[in-house]
């Protein structure tokens, strides 16, 4: 049994190709991750993986609309998202494949 601390994860990614990670693979990435209240991530689209967030506790609003507790979004590649917490927040992130690099800022070419 190996035991760990989300805390010790880079913004909170633990299986991936990551360092550190408790499972390194490049068919998968997940995460949890955390935010306070007005936290936000820029408008940005990925060309490889698609993106499932779950959201465990909290609101947020992506793409102009709100989710809140025990929504999924699926955000395929190509289409862009931006993401803020309306409240302290909780999310799974899953990203198939993992794919390292894959983030581009801004609307898909």
């Amino acid at each position: 049994m190996e035991i760990a601390n989300l805390k010790d994860m880079v913004k909170g990614w633990f299986v991936g190709n990551f360092d550190p990670t408790l499972f390194r693979t490049n068919d998968v990435e997940v995460a949890i991750k955390r935010y306070t209240s007005e936290s936000h991530e820029e408008r940005h689209h990925h060309k490889i993986a698609t993106e499932i967030t779950a959201i465990v506790f909290g609101r947020v609003r992506m793409n102009g609309k709100e989710y809140r507790a025990d929504d999924i979004v699926v955000i395929p590649p190509g289409e862009a998202t931006d993401f803020e917490a309306l409240e302290d927040t909780v999310t799974v992130v899953v990203k198939l494949p993992g794919a390292n690099n894959d983030k581009y800022l801004g609307e898909s070419a």
